[in-house]
C-alpha cells in the first residue's frame, strides 16, 4: 500500500471515530412532536424571557451633528497618489542633478574665495637632480620614484639607484628596517663565507616578508648584490652567488652604499613675489604651513577661544611663554615680507629654522645694486642685533609670518628702484 493510500486510510478511521465520540455525548435522538420535545421547548421559552438587552441612549443632537461632520471630512480627503510615470522620475532626476551642481558650485566658489585671500599659493621645492621644476613636496615623491626607476631600467648602476630606491621611495620607519635586515643579511655572508645557511634567504620568512619583500627597490638590490630566485621543494628561496654580483663591485663595497644612502634632497623655493600695497592685506596661510592637519588646526583654534572665553585668570609669565612656544611649533614654515621704501613688497618662504643671515642673504639677491648697503627692521622688535643673525626665525619669534621694513642710510630713497627689473615683471596685476 502507497504512503498517499496509508494517510486517506488514516484520515477516514479518525473520521469514523470522531461521529461515534459524538454519539456517545449527545445521546439518543427525539421526534419533534413527543412530549419530550415540546417540555425541552418550553424550558428553552422561560430561559429565553429571562435576559432582556437594555435599551441603548440615543445620540443628542450635538453628538450626532459632530459625528455626520467627522464623517464628512473622511470621505473629502483624498490620499496623495504617488506619480510613479516616467516624465515625473526624469523631472525629479533633473532637479536633483541642478541642485547638486549649484552645491558644488558653491563649493568651487568658496574654494577661490579662500585661495585669493591666502598670502601664498603654498609650499613649493626644487630638485636639480631630476629637473629644474618647481613642484609641491607630493608632486616630487611621484616624480622622483618615476626618475629613479627609470634609472634603473637604463642604468648598469642598479645597486646604487636601488639604494636610493629604497631611501626615496618609502616610509622612514619602512625603508630603515629593510635597510637594518639587508644589512644583516649581507654581514652574515661577509663575516661567514663558507657558511651555506646564510646564502639563502626563504621568501616566505616572517620577517623577510614583513621588512623586505614588498619594500621598494629591495628585491632588486638583492639581486645586484648576486641573490637569484630558485624553487626549492615548491617553495621559492633567494640564493647568493659570488659570480652573481653586480659587475666592478664586491659584496663589501655594496654594503657601503646601502649604509651611506642618503634621500634625495629637495631645495625649498622662495616662491618670490613681488606685490603692490594693496596686495598685502591677505592674512591667512595655506595649510602646507602647519605641521598638523587642517583638522586639528581647526580643533586647536577651537579650544584656544573656549579657554579665552571660560577662563579670566591672570597668566604668569612663564604660562604665557609656554603657550606662546606650544602655539610657534604648530609651524613648519614662515612667510617673510620686506617692504621697501617706495612701496613695492619682497615676499619669500622660508623654513621655520633656517637663520635671519638667510633673508638678508635671499633680500641682497634681490637688489639690482648687491653691494648696497642695508638693514632690516623688525616693525615689533625694532633692529636686529649681530648675534641675532645666527639664530634661527623660530628662535626670533618671526613665524609665522613677519613684517620686515628694508632700510637705507641714504635719506632721500622713496623714489629709488631697489630690485632688479626682471623682478619688477613679477609685479602682480590687480
Amino acid at each position: 500500500m502507497s504512503k498517499i493510500k496509508q494517510f486517506f486510510k488514516k484520515k477516514k478511521e479518525e473520521a469514523a471515530f470522531k461521529f461515534k465520540l459524538g454519539e456517545s455525548s449527545l445521546g439518543h435522538g427525539h421526534s419533534l412532536n413527543s412530549s419530550d420535545a415540546a417540555s425541552s421547548s418550553q424550558k428553552n421559552e422561560r430561559s429565553s424571557e429571562k435576559y432582556v438587552p437594555p435599551k441603548r441612549k440615543e445620540l443628542s443632537n450635538e453628538a450626532r451633528s459632530a459625528a455626520d461632520a467627522a464623517l464628512l471630512r473622511v470621505q473629502k480627503k483624498d490620499p496623495k497618489v504617488l506619480n510613479t510615470s516616467l516624465a515625473a522620475i526624469k523631472a525629479q532626476a533633473k532637479r536633483e542633478l541642478e541642485a547638486e551642481a549649484a552645491t558644488k558650485k558653491g563649493e568651487a566658489k568658496c574654494e577661490s574665495e579662500s585661495k585669493s585671500e591666502m598670502m601664498c599659493d603654498g609650499v613649493f621645492y626644487r630638485c636639480p637632480l631630476v629637473s629644474d621644476e618647481v613642484l609641491p613636496k607630493k608632486d616630487w615623491k611621484i616624480k622622483i620614484k618615476e626618475f629613479l626607476y627609470q634609472q634603473l631600467s637604463t642604468s648598469e648602476e642598479k645597486a646604487l639607484t636601488s639604494c636610493l630606491i629604497i631611501l626615496n621611495c618609502n616610509t622612514k620607519d619602512k625603508a630603515d628596517d629593510c635597510v637594518l635586515t639587508l644589512t644583516k643579511y649581507l654581514e652574515n655572508i661577509i663575516n661567514h663565507p663558507n657558511e651555506e645557511k646564510y646564502c639563502s634567504i626563504r621568501m616566505s620568512n616572517r620577517i623577510f616578508s614583513e621588512k623586505v619583500r614588498y619594500v621598494d627597490g629591495a628585491i632588486d638590490f638583492l639581486n645586484a648584490c648576486g641573490f637569484r630566485e630558485i624553487v626549492l621543494d615548491n617553495e621559492p628561496f633567494l640564493i647568493w652567488s659570488k659570480d652573481n654580483i653586480e659587475q666592478d663591485y664586491e659584496l663589501a663595497s655594496l654594503l657601503e652604499a646601502l649604509k651611506n644612502a642618503e634621500q634625495i634632497h629637495l631645495e625649498l623655493d622662495r616662491n618670490l613675489k613681488v606685490l603692490l600695497p594693496s596686495q598685502v592685506k591677505n592674512v591667512s596661510l595655506p595649510n602646507d604651513f602647519y605641521r598638523i592637519s587642517p583638522e586639528e588646526i581647526k580643533r586647536e583654534q577651537q579650544l584656544r577661544t573656549e579657554a579665552i572665553e571660560n577662563t579670566q585668570i591672570l597668566k604668569t609669565k612663564a604660562m604665557r611663554e609656554r603657550e606662546e612656544h606650544r602655539t610657534l611649533r604648530m609651524y613648519k614654515y614662515a612667510l617673510v615680507r620686506v617692504k621697501f621704501p617706495n612701496g613695492l613688497y619682497l615676499q619669500g618662504t622660508f623654513n621655520v629654522y633656517e637663520k635671519l643671515s638667510d633673508v638678508f642673504e635671499f633680500v641682497q639677491s634681490c637688489l639690482s645694486n648687491e653691494s648696497m648697503e642695508f638693514n632690516l627692521v623688525a616693525s615689533s622688535e625694532g633692529k636686529f642685533a649681530e648675534e641675532d643673525l645666527d639664530k634661527s626665525l623660530f628662535d626670533l619669534r618671526l613665524i609665522p609670518n613677519v613684517l620686515l621694513l628694508f632700510t637705507v642710510p641714504e635719506l632721500n630713497s622713496q623714489d629709488c628702484n631697489y630690485l632688479k627689473e626682471d623682478l619688477l615683471l613679477l609685479v602682480q596685476n590687480m
